[in-house]
């Protein structure tokens, strides 16, 4: 398993590490002599920060709904597995 630096700590996935928001917003570029205007820049990494929160919120938000699916699926499950009897029931 790779072992991945994040937020200055460390932990195990098999998965590349993914970009936070504040990472976008923090992140400094090198200085050439024509360069880009580091106004635009900076406009659109807040761009890119903020296109990062959002799709953060929704694999969260997706994650917790998926969770609640996973169980309301498992209980119904269950209580239909107690309701239903077993085919060829008899004196076997």
């Amino acid at each position: 398993m790779t072992q991945v630096y994040r937020g200055g700590q460390l932990y195990g996935t098999g998965l590349p590490a993914r970009l936070t928001a504040h990472e976008a917003r923090i992140r400094v570029f090198d200085v050439r002599r024509r360069g880009v205007d580091p106004d635009q820049v900076r406009e659109f990494q807040a761009l890119v920060a903020e296109e990062l929160a959002d799709l953060h919120r929704w694999i969260r938000l997706l994650s917790e709904e998926n969770g609640r699916l996973r169980r309301a699926l498992r209980d119904w499950q269950t209580i239909h597995a107690r309701e239903c009897r077993p085919p060829n029931e008899g004196h076997w």
